[in-house]
């Protein structure tokens, strides 16, 4: 199932006393009619949280929810994949409010960056979100050939 959601960029944003923040206009405009925005933030891979709008939480919990549990690793992932997530709805101001347990485990105290991605948004420590584009690979043109490299439309490229 497709969503209208294409979103994409890097925000920085502020986290008030209580773990509030706003969500920026560019975001607004890309997910739609705010009257009926709705979503579920959850521990995200790599140390962020994740921001997913419901109808794509929807989805994903359906993949999940299908994986057998007589199967020990599926049930340790989704037993991983559950703990935290928290449906959050903007207030008035379009602001989020963050469950506490989520932003100690993200690291976050009050600056945070929101890292929109296809159909979700990344939210990370603004440290540990630097210290991520620190690590990224020194030859980024050599992972993408590691990882495109077979892709059909790489062979067309090239032949």
């Amino acid at each position: 199932m497709t969503h209208p959601y294409d979103l994409l960029g890097e925000y920085d944003v502020a986290l008030d006393s209580k773990g509030r923040f706003r969500l920026p206009s560019g975001l607004l405009k890309s997910l739609g009619d705010r009257d009926t925005l709705k979503f579920v933030v959850n521990r995200g891979l790599g140390g962020c949280l994740t921001l997913y709008p419901k109808p794509v939480w929807d989805t994903i919990k359906q993949e999940v929810d299908a994986l057998s549990e007589y199967n020990q690793k599926n049930l340790a992932f989704k037993r991983a994949f559950y703990a935290g997530a928290t449906e959050v709805l903007p207030d008035s101001a379009d602001r989020l409010l963050l469950p506490k347990r989520l932003l100690a485990r993200a690291k976050a105290e009050k600056n945070i960056v929101l890292s929109a991605r296809n159909d979700r948004i990344e939210i990370w420590a603004e440290a540990v979100y630097e210290q991520l584009l620190e690590d990224e690979p020194d030859d980024l043109a050599a992972l993408a050939e590691e990882v495109f490299g077979d892709s059909p439309r790489s062979e067309k490229d090239n032949g």
